[in-house]
């Protein structure tokens, strides 16, 4: 049985959210998506997300092709590994080549997990629509 392990914030699910782990399910059994917590997305974005993280977490497990979902603490994805010990790692191409996921890359490759990178679906981060969005509701 192959699993595939991926992660991230999933604030106002969006379609490249859909997209990635449409993807996950087809490299492997089954799928263990990680949802990070509320502090983690505040440490390395500055804010918390708009939608607390057990309506993330919930939200995520009730999508099909989701097998398992976990609670991401932080984001060193070799200590995920050393939890799960899943197969394949998925990630959005938009982190290729970043010296933190290059570094992940090469730990996880040394203990055999294919590392997977996926096309980034552009301009629908959850991020980018929040800014949309208050820019919106600025008056002009």
């Amino acid at each position: 049985m192959r699993l595939v392990y991926t992660a991230g914030t999933f604030d106002l699910l969006h379609i490249g959210h859909v997209r990635i782990l449409r993807a996950a399910q087809g490299f492997g059994d089954k799928v263990i998506v990680g949802v990070s917590t509320d502090e983690l997305v505040e440490r390395y974005k500055g804010r918390r997300p708009v939608v607390p993280f057990d309506e993330r977490l919930e939200m995520v497990r009730a999508l099909r092709g989701v097998d398992a979902v976990v609670a991401q603490h932080d984001q060193d994805k070799f200590a995920a590994w050393e939890r799960m010990k899943f197969d394949v790692w998925l990630v959005g191409d938009d982190w290729f080549g970043t010296p933190q996921y290059e570094e992940y890359r090469a730990k996880l490759e040394a203990v055999g997990v294919h590392c997977a990178f996926v096309p980034y679906t552009s301009g629908v981060s959850s991020t980018s629509r929040k800014a949309d969005a208050g820019a919106a509701a600025r008056p002009a």
